[in-house]
C-alpha cells in the first residue's frame, strides 16, 4: 500500500469483526511504528497489547464500574486528583462546531436521536469493549516526561495506525479510557510513575456496520496553512 493510500484510508473504525489478529502481526506493526522520531531518541512510548482474557479483564473492570454508575447518559468527568486524569476541557470555536458535527453525523448513522441520553451512553460504552476489536492497545508514558515526549508518542501512535493499514487492519484511537484511568492503571498493574495516554482498538473493520460508513470532513489546506516566500 502506498503511503498516500494508507493515510487516506485511515479512519476511526467503531465496529470490528471477531476475526483474530496474531501476536506476530501486532509485533510487526509496533516494530515498524517504533521508527517514529523522538527528541534525542528517547523513544518514550510504552504499549500494553491486550487480547483474549487480558482484553476481556480490562473491559469487564470498566463495564462493571459503568453499571454501578447507572445509565445517566453522561460521560464520567475526569477526577483532577487522580494522576492519570486530564483537566476538563472547554471547547472554543471552530473546534466546538467540528466536534459536534462529527458526533451528530455518527449518531445519525446509528439512528440515535438528539436528547436520547441512554442510547448515547450505551454507544460511548462501546469504547470500553474496543468496539469488539480482538486487540486493544494501551499507550503509556512516564508521568515525569514533558510535552515534547507526548508529541513523540503521538507520532508513534500515528505510525501504528498507518502500519496497521499495511496489514489491511483498521484502528480507532480512544481517549475515552482516560475517564477510567484509575481502573486501567490498576488492571494493567502499572507503576506509580506511569500514566495512561490513550487506548486504541485494532482489528478488521466490519464492512456492514453503518457507523463505519462515516467519512469525516477535513478543512481545506488554505484555511489552516500560511504560505510565505513561494
Amino acid at each position: 500500500m502506498k503511503l498516500e493510500d494508507a493515510i487516506a484510508s485511515r479512519r476511526s473504525v467503531r465496529a470490528f469483526l471477531p476475526k483474530p489478529v496474531s501476536r506476530e502481526t501486532v509485533s510487526r506493526i509496533l516494530e515498524t511504528a517504533s521508527r517514529a522520531p523522538s527528541g534525542t531518541n528517547i523513544q518514550p512510548w510504552k504499549v500494553h497489547a491486550l487480547a483474549g482474557e487480558a482484553r476481556a479483564a480490562l473491559t469487564k473492570a470498566i463495564m462493571t464500574a459503568r453499571e454501578a454508575e447507572g445509565v445517566t447518559g453522561n460521560n464520567p468527568k475526569p477526577d483532577p486528583k487522580k494522576p492519570d486524569a486530564e483537566p476538563a476541557r472547554r471547547w472554543a470555536e471552530p473546534y466546538l462546531s467540528r466536534r459536534r458535527k462529527v458526533g451528530w453525523d455518527l449518531y445519525g448513522l446509528l439512528e440515535i436521536e438528539k436528547g436520547d441520553k441512554p442510547a448515547m451512553w450505551r454507544q460511548h460504552g462501546r469504547n470500553y469493549e474496543f468496539f469488539d476489536a480482538p486487540v486493544g492497545l494501551m499507550f503509556v508514558i512516564d508521568s515525569d516526561l514533558e510535552k515534547p515526549a507526548w508529541l513523540d508518542l503521538g507520532m508513534f501512535m500515528q505510525n501504528v495506525m498507518l502500519a496497521a493499514r499495511e496489514e489491511d487492519l483498521d484502528t480507532c484511537p480512544q481517549g475515552a479510557w482516560l475517564h477510567y484511568a484509575d481502573l486501567v492503571h490498576e488492571t494493567l498493574g502499572l507503576g506509580a510513575g506511569e500514566r495512561i495516554a490513550s487506548g486504541m482498538a485494532l482489528g478488521y473493520a466490519d464492512p456492514d456496520a453503518p457507523e463505519n460508513t462515516l467519512v469525516t470532513e477535513r478543512v481545506e489546506v488554505d484555511d489552516f496553512a500560511n504560505f510565505s516566500g513561494f
